[in-house]
């Protein structure tokens, strides 16, 4: 999945010695939680660098995370070898038009709610929330419901 615009509203905050600041909804956060739980992977792939995301990725555990990766199909081809998949069983969540190529490589190709109208196009799936504001979370709910396996995980807590 992407970051900016996904796992976030899009919105970055700079401060003052190359500080940067972003936004993470909790629901998503749960929702990655939830994922690993379900015996599904978690990567990101974003075009941007920060020392949040970072942190982020850390945090939920996510099993890969590629930054500055303007050209995100290389990073994309690298995960299917990592963890010895195809295209088509990976789910791509994105926004904007550098997430369009795997968009429509992917498997399950989603777009969130404020996506451009272009990789709405593409998309197998919009959710109905937006990104950074539950769409993750949306996401890990219909791939675990689908596979069966929501009931179990909802009867943990």
């Amino acid at each position: 999945m992407d970051v900016d615009g996904v796992l976030t509203d899009g919105g970055i905050v700079l401060g003052s010695n190359d500080m940067e600041l972003k936004v993470f909804d909790v629901q998503d956060g749960m929702g990655i939680t939830l994922a690993r739980m379900g015996g599904l992977k978690t990567a990101i792939i974003t075009g941007r660098e920060s020392e949040a995301v970072t942190r982020r990725s850390q945090e939920l555990k996510f099993d890969a995370l590629f930054q500055g990766a303007k050209k995100k199909k290389g990073a994309f081809l690298q995960l299917l070898k990592k963890f010895n998949v195809s295209a088509q069983e990976v789910c791509y969540i994105g926004d904007d038009l550098l997430d369009l190529k795997l968009i429509k490589m992917s498997g399950f190709g989603v777009a969130v709610l404020n996506a451009r109208p272009e990789v709405k196009r593409a998309a197998d799936f919009i959710t109905n929330e937006y990104g950074g504001r539950g769409a993750v979370r949306e996401v890990v709910e219909v791939i675990l419901k689908t596979q069966k396996k929501w009931k179990t995980l909802v009867s943990r807590f």
